[in-house]
């Protein structure tokens, strides 16, 4: 097998990738969106519903004689090659910090690695199954999925649509039924078929029933909703989900579903890759899980607007123009402060940054703002002051009630297991927040 391990947010030269030429060549200067419509699965959801994701955005960009990554962390592979994309906080060893983003944030098991082994399509298998529980809560949010089903009757209560072909074969001699058959809006169809085959299969692993647990009510409903479940359905259900693909927009989220059973239910005997030329793969956002982490150590004191789900919306204008999504407002309205996630290194913090954030902090008249980064080195935070005066005038001056810092949180990088790395991450975290406190 040929792997090649590189980190994210890094720059690689292309002669370093000459071991994997067919990955290389299949995802090179190909978009995000291009590569999902090819079969690799993104997370969070689809792409273009991401906030931190563009659908124009690049796995490896060419950059002259390099290759430019992004944010996306995870592994893709073709035939015998396998790339993996790490945190660029890994070291030399265990990607421990991926692994505490994904299970902080999603909950994952404390099993998952990027290592590479023969058992690499088992690796892979085991991400989409560990996804579905934040699949279905997220998409069970709108609610049971509800769609037309034509169901066939044979008796005297005629409503629907006479079948004369299978009224002849059922009723002669004629004994009183009619056979019809009628359109109903029913929660037990082809697609809440398709979660239910889903969660039986789930239920089948070891440790299946401890994954489903996060979710025992959104199952509990699932079942409830699909009395004519049969496991023997399997394949045709799979088949009648491929080519009936949900496409109104209010269920978005159940498209997300959909293909992630798809996947999962096509897969079950690891034929993840097959073929030679097949490419596969599953990609994270590491931006996305990075400021979602962030939410949890501080959620209780900033309010958190959330772009991709539409929740928390802002608008810098009167008369409902422009809308915003600051990553973090404080609840402290005496002492206002805006918070700004970023999954990138200190130095690469700027320019745009300052002026969305600045301009989130103009509208909501805050005087401190923050980037909170993960720091790799242990920096200590670099607070900037707003200037005032105008070079033409020659009294430019920094003011002293406008701030912005850039605060890290230090990312330990020579943790010897990851219950170490856990632990020493824990006192980080209480380091990081006493900022706020």
């Amino acid at each position: 097998m040929k792997v090649l391990k590189i980190k994210d947010n890094s720059l690689n030269k292309k002669e370093n990738f000459s071991k994997i030429r067919t990955v290389t060549e299949k995802i090179a200067d190909k978009t995000l969106e291009q590569l999902e419509r090819e079969g690799v699965f993104i997370f969070p959801q689809i792409v273009k519903d991401a906030q931190d994701l563009s659908s124009d955005q690049m796995i490896l960009q060419s950059v002259n004689d390099s290759y430019r990554l992004g944010n996306v962390m995870g592994f893709i592979g073709c035939g015998d090659e396998r790339l993996i994309i790490e945190s660029r906080f890994s070291g030399d060893g265990e990607d421990y910090f991926f692994q505490y983003l994904l299970e902080k944030v999603l909950e994952f098991p404390n099993i998952v690695d990027l290592s590479v082994d023969a058992d690499h399509n088992n690796r892979l298998f085991n991400f989409l199954l560990f996804l579905f529980p934040y699949y279905l809560k997220t998409a069970m949010r709108k609610g049971l999925f509800k769609n037309y089903i034509r169901h066939s009757y044979n008796d005297g209560n005629i409503k629907g649509t006479i079948d004369v072909a299978r009224h002849i074969t059922k009723n002669t001699p004629f004994i009183g039924n009619i056979a019809y058959s009628q359109r109903e809006f029913s929660y037990d169809n082809y697609l809440m078929e398709l979660v239910r085959h889903t969660i039986e299969y789930i239920k089948r692993k070891p440790y299946g029933n401890n994954l489903l647990t996060k979710v025992k009510d959104e199952v509990k409903l699932v079942v409830e909703a699909t009395p004519n479940y049969e496991i023997c359905d399997r394949k045709k259900i799979v088949d009648v989900n491929k080519k009936n693909v949900v496409r109104h927009a209010y269920f978005k989220e159940y498209l997300a579903l959909q293909r992630l059973c798809i996947l999962i239910l096509q897969n079950q005997k690891h034929q993840i890759g097959s073929g030679s030329r097949q490419i596969y793969g599953i990609l994270f956002d590491g931006a996305w899980l990075w400021e979602e982490y962030v939410n949890s150590l501080i959620g209780d004191i900033f309010y958190h607007p959330m772009n991709k789900g539409g929740r928390g919306a802002q608008r810098l204008f009167d008369g409902n123009i422009g809308l915003i999504y600051p990553d973090f407002i404080s609840k402290n309205t005496d002492n206002r402060i805006i918070a700004d996630a970023k999954y990138k290194p200190i130095e690469n913090i700027g320019n745009k940054d300052y002026l969305q954030v600045l301009a989130y902090m103009f509208r909501f008249d805050a005087k401190r703002g923050y980037y909170l980064y993960p720091e790799a080195d242990g920096t200590i935070d670099l607070q900037l002051w707003m200037n005032k005066g105008s070079t033409y005038e020659n009294d430019v001056t920094s003011r002293d009630d406008v701030s912005i810092t850039k605060h890290g949180l230090l990312i330990p990088k020579d943790a010897k297991n990851y219950e170490e790395f856990v632990m020493r991450m824990e006192m980080c975290e209480s380091e990081f927040r006493k900022i706020f406190d």
